[in-house]
């Protein structure tokens, strides 16, 4: 894909190298402090459910996406198999795949090798999603994949970094505190797509979603994001196949 012309001032003598310490510093500002803040709550709600420091950190790190973490801390604390855990987490994982899907252009552009593009790609969650929706487009091809791994890298720090933290002052935290903090990062999102409105069929999409959210969810929990997500994602789509028309 082509660079946006109105690429950031400090593209134009950057190396991938540079793109790759901006994205860290990315992650250090607001996005970053939200997942941090959020995985204080995971950590906490990890250790009053058994699990040792060690597999609390595990999963931030190899998950990557406090949802699935949540989903499957609560499914162990209540005994569950191994299987029905899975299939728990993999239902939160599925909105993931058209999130990949829409960014992966993005990072085809870079030349790095091939382990690096996996690895972006382990970082695309909702806030790294979000930021790297926004920035993409306005980098240089050269430069897309070194910044989006640094913005992912750091966000996982963060959220390893938090979920550490927060385990080791649960005893500190109020469970109240913890599902507060836990809620910061559907919040931010939500904000973040409202910022990044641009077109009639954007707004079809947040508005559809936000309305059909809790009607789905009473007519089926298991899959009320999933069906949400692709009855908003059709109307959204169909007007703007219907506003390309002469």
């Amino acid at each position: 894909m082509p660079p946006s012309t109105t690429a950031p001032a400090w593209t134009s003598t950057a190396t991938p190298l540079m793109a790759f310490l901006r994205g860290l510093m990315i992650a250090a500002t607001t996005p970053g402090i939200v997942l941090f803040s959020t995985a204080l709550g995971y950590g906490a709600l990890a250790r009053d459910s058994g699990l040792t420091l060690g597999h609390t950190v595990f999963l931030s790190a190899f998950v990557y996406a406090l949802p699935a973490q949540v989903v499957l801390v609560d499914q162990l604390a209540r005994g569950a198999t191994a299987i029905a855990a899975a299939f728990a987490v993999t239902l939160t994982a599925v909105r993931l795949l058209p999130m990949t899907v829409a960014l992966l252009p993005y990072l085809r552009d870079g030349k790095g090798p091939a382990w690096i593009k996996i690895l972006a790609v382990h970082f695309i969650a909702v806030t790294a999603w979000v930021e790297g929706n926004r920035r993409l487009p306005t980098i240089p091809p050269p430069l897309r994949l070194g910044f989006f791994v640094g913005i992912g890298l750091g966000m996982a720090f963060m959220t390893v970094s938090g979920s550490a933290v927060g385990y080791l002052l649960a005893s500190k935290v109020p469970t109240l505190l913890s599902a507060v903090l836990l809620f910061m990062t559907p919040v931010y999102f939500l904000l973040s797509l409202l910022m990044g409105m641009r077109t009639a069929p954007d707004t079809v999409a947040i508005v559809a979603g936000a309305a059909l959210g809790p009607l789905m969810y009473l007519i089926s929990p298991g899959f009320d994001l999933l069906l949400t997500g692709l009855a908003g994602g059709t109307l959204a789509f169909l007007l703007h196949q219907r506003t390309k028309q002469p």
